[in-house]
């Protein structure tokens, strides 16, 4: 003997008569602050933070002389 049962509904219909949480509220909160890390990484990694970070006051001065040597 073979049943066939077709049920047609949402994953959200499914959670809520299984009894399972509602976890989108967390999952919204999870993907905002993944998002806001990811922001702040994509500007220390913009060129004008790379900039920033390469060229401390220890390396200005080495980067003015190529700079001036390359010129002539």
């Amino acid at each position: 003997m073979k049943i066939i049962v077709d049920i047609d509904c949402t994953p959200a219909e499914v959670r809520q008569f299984m009894g399972l949480p509602d976890l989108e509220p967390l999952q919204k909160a999870a993907m905002a602050e993944i998002e806001k890390r990811m922001m702040a990484e994509f500007e220390r990694y913009s060129p004008e933070g790379l900039i920033k970070t390469w060229l401390t006051p220890l390396n200005a001065d080495w980067l003015q002389d190529l700079m001036k040597k390359a010129k002539k």
